[in-house]
């Protein structure tokens, strides 16, 4: 499809730090910009990009688009024309009223907030659902490993037993330098600063509190339920000597930070962070350096393990998985095609109906929630009623299939949110 006639998804970015910087810095690349385009089949327009100080340098590019800074985070999710919020900004608030209010307004909202959706994932995953709207946090846990969509997705209809993973890079880096160097915590903390894999501060990663976070979020999902992060048991590294770690692979063991969540009787979970000695035959024994891998455990499917590259340098990582979900949100939402047209009927709120310029051809249509289809076909012009269709299935979205193309090419490129008809799904 030519660049001119693709459709257009205008991004609001809130936050413009390491990772915020590159998500930007990835999406208008003046050389790449063309072939993300033609990837996602639409045009990626950041719209506006919210910073604390507009005087610092965000990148050395000379392209960066500095005329988008804006310290009016509130300002810039109220405009008509973003269609998608990234919060980037880290922290409890404001970032927690910035996604709350762009959700209500019916805006899907991508985060890597690990730490706010551990505290606050079931009020803001409950608000986005009620405005039939998504909220995705797949950057908060691993980077570019897929271990939230696997577990939302992939696993949804599996009996989960246990997760148990690598999800700090900082200290799995310092942990294998320790057993393959024989360095000391200190030393081997001082070169992951230099390398830029440890905060100057590294208290969050070395005493296990962004593996706690990410803990409390892998269990919410794994097993259905809220998980207050003060219920995480966590203790860090900072304890681990390099001889403790040198005995350890002497027994056939290595030492690894394990973020576990687990069933350990009925209605019961365990939730907890802590080094473990894992026998060097498990497949997370072999993961080093500054990856992290996850390990999940099913009653059908057995064992599945996912591991990438998730620290330091990785801010690039999490800005392509940003990325990655900008370009499949709108099948995400429900738009399997983008030649379909469904429109207020202007008579009653909440009421939707397609409309097809060709009253000869028989539209087929099919009911989507949340990107599932029900298989459930129309043939003729199709109301909506209050997020429920005319035969009583609910539904959050309904798109035209791929048959209506052939048959109406002409029909315009529109799609609309039956929880939300306000807001298209495309632009």
């Amino acid at each position: 499809m030519p660049a001119s006639t693709l459709p257009v998804i205008r991004i609001a970015v809130l936050g413009g730090g390491n990772v915020g910087a590159a998500l930007v810095e990835s999406l208008v690349d003046p050389e790449h910009a063309g072939e993300l385009a033609a990837r996602a089949q639409m045009i990626i327009e950041v719209a506006g990009i919210a910073v604390a100080d507009l005087t610092k340098q965000r990148s050395t590019k000379s392209w960066f688009p500095t005329e988008l800074l804006t310290d009016d985070p509130e300002g810039l999710i109220e405009r008509d024309d973003i269609d998608l919020v990234v919060e980037l900004m880290g922290g409890l608030e404001p970032a927690g009223s910035l996604i709350k209010r762009s959700l209500e307004r019916g805006l899907p909202v991508v985060s890597a907030n690990k730490a706010l959706l551990a505290d606050r994932g079931p009020e803001l995953s409950a608000t986005a659902a009620a405005n039939g709207v998504d909220l995705n946090f797949e950057a908060a846990v691993g980077g570019v490993i897929p271990v939230i969509r696997t577990l939302r997705e992939s696993l949804a209809g599996e009996r989960i037993t246990r997760v148990m993973g690598i999800v700090n890079g900082t200290t799995n880096f310092i942990l294998t330098k320790m057993a393959d160097e024989g360095g000391d915590y200190d030393e081997v903390l001082a070169e992951a600063q230099e390398l830029g894999l440890a905060e100057r501060d590294p208290t969050a990663d070395v005493e296990g509190e962004d593996a706690a976070a990410k803990a409390a979020i892998l269990a919410g999902l794994a097993f259905g339920c809220s998980v207050p992060l003060d219920l995480v048991h966590r203790e860090g590294i900072t304890g681990v000597r390099s001889v403790d770690v040198s005995f350890a692979r002497h027994l056939g063991y290595a030492v690894k930070l394990l973020a576990i969540a687990e069933l350990v009787g009925p209605g019961e979970i365990s939730a907890r962070v802590h080094p473990a000695m894992i026998p060097l035959q498990h497949p997370l024994a072999s993961v080093s350096g500054a990856y992290n891998a996850v390990f999940i455990e099913g009653t059908t499917a057995g064992s599945l393990v996912l591991n990438g590259s998730t620290s330091g340098a990785a801010t690039i990582q999490a800005g392509a998985a940003i990325i990655s979900y900008s370009v499949t949100w709108p099948l995400a939402n429900g738009t399997a095609s983008q030649n379909n047209y469904l429109s207020n009927n202007g008579a009653t709120p909440g009421v939707l109906t397609w409309n097809n310029s060709n009253s000869s051809t028989a539209g087929i249509g099919m009911f989507m929630q949340g990107g599932n289809s029900f298989g459930n076909e129309v043939t003729s012009d199709m109301e909506l009623f209050h997020g429920k269709a005319t035969t009583g299935n609910p539904i959050q979205h309904v798109v035209l299939s791929e048959s209506i193309l052939a048959k109406a090419p002409g029909t315009p490129a529109k799609a609309f949110n039956a929880v939300n008809p306000r807001r298209p799904v495309l632009r």
